[in-house]
């Protein structure tokens, strides 16, 4: 990815920013700095917010997607580097289809069919992953303009994003209005949190899409990831990464991370199956399930030092490992596996499976989701 430093340096700051260091340890005075990052293809003003805690932990987000762009930490030697994938330009994001570090909805994940049945009435959405709808279809959340309300307490700062979805949008009923947050704290969490209502009930599964790479973006690829996982279940899927309805027990399968395993340990045995998910993409059921915030997983990087835990609200983390990149400009040039992702989210297929916990919103409910990552070394 290229240095976003020179839209820092023409930006409009909020707070004279000091100068940064990285050696470790070392403080530095917290800072929101605001820049532009082009015009869409609409004629749409894009913006840039460089956020940077007491330690010096950088975060760059922005209001294309509600999205980050970038997450600078230091690894056991302090030295800062990038953690999460993205791109350098407006219309690089127009153009890609990885969903990078973007807030995903209406509906996170896959609807079989692009089709679904509320209060007597059946709905069709686009298959944008045929045959299946998926991320909220083809202009889902990750692609709008989100209106940004800068964000500073005295131990984080971050952005506010809202965006109204009109009724019929991508095929959803109801309009509805989402706000969803990310701050970065002095104690080196990211907290996104999400609200959202509705004037007509609907379904809502919200997200978001950061692959990960705690080696540092260009290091390699993540199969050398030690991950846990919080979860004795998960969603056993058909060919087209639809789950089949019922819980399946992780144990003696290489589903299993309730104790750590490196991402790439036992992933030929997911690779034997030229039909299949070339590589984890599956949703974990989380021991947690009173919506409380709970510890879902843990990653370590053993050659940076690097760890992140992932705190969440949520019932299910859908593992990725980015299978699907081919190392194609179009997607950053990012290969496969050059990232994982663990995204908190309701089931796939909920309104079709029910068995699975409603993923219904009501008028005159909200819809409240918190997910949080906590960086450090070990």
């Amino acid at each position: 990815m290229k240095s976003l430093s020179l839209f820092v340096i023409a930006s409009l700051a909020w707070i004279n920013p000091a100068v940064l260091a990285n050696s470790k340890g070392k403080s530095h005075e917290m800072t929101l700095i605001k820049s532009s990052f082009g015009k869409t293809t609409e004629g749409k003003e894009a913006s840039l917010f460089t956020c940077t805690n007491a330690k010096g932990l950088k975060m760059v987000l922005t209001d294309l997607g509600a999205r980050v762009v970038s997450l600078e930490t230091p690894d056991k030697a302090g030295k800062f580097a990038n953690i999460t994938l993205g791109l350098d330009s407006v219309a690089a994001y127009e153009k890609h289809d990885a969903h990078f570090g973007g807030t995903v909805g209406r509906y996170a994940n896959r609807i079989a069919k692009g089709r679904f049945t509320l209060e007597g009435k059946t709905y069709s959405l686009a298959t944008n992953n045929a045959p299946n709808h998926l991320h909220g279809g083809v202009h889902g959340f990750d692609s709008q303009m989100w209106q940004a309300k800068p964000v500073k307490t005295k131990d984080a700062v971050g952005v506010e994003f809202t965006y109204v979805s009109k009724d019929g949008e991508e095929g959803y009923p109801g309009t509805l209005t989402t706000k969803v947050s990310y701050l970065l704290d002095n104690k080196n969490e990211l907290k996104m949190q999400y609200q959202a209502t509705t004037d007509k009930q609907t379904v809502l599964n919200l997200t978001n899409h950061c692959y990960w790479n705690l080696g540092g973006v260009g290091s390699g690829d993540v199969l050398g990831t030690e991950l846990t996982i919080n979860a004795d279940m998960y969603l056993p899927i058909d060919k087209t990464s639809i789950p089949l309805g019922e819980l399946a027990l992780v144990k003696d399968t290489v589903m299993d991370f309730t104790t750590p395993h490196t991402i790439g340990e036992r992933i030929g045995e997911l690779k034997k199956d030229p039909e299949g998910t070339r590589g984890y993409d599956h949703c974990y059921v989380l021991r947690a399930q009173d919506d409380e915030l709970a510890l879902a997983a843990k990653a370590k990087d053993a050659r940076s030092g690097r760890v992140m835990e992932v705190w969440t609200t949520e019932p299910g983390v859908q593992l990725y490992i980015g299978n699907f990149l081919d190392g194609s400009p179009k997607n950053g040039g990012f290969k496969q596996h050059d990232a994982f992702c663990l995204e908190t989210q309701h089931y796939p297929d909920s309104p079709n499976q029910i068995k699975f916990k409603s993923t219904e919103l009501k008028p005159g409910a909200t819809y409240r989701q918190t997910t949080v990552h906590k960086f450090y070394t070990e």
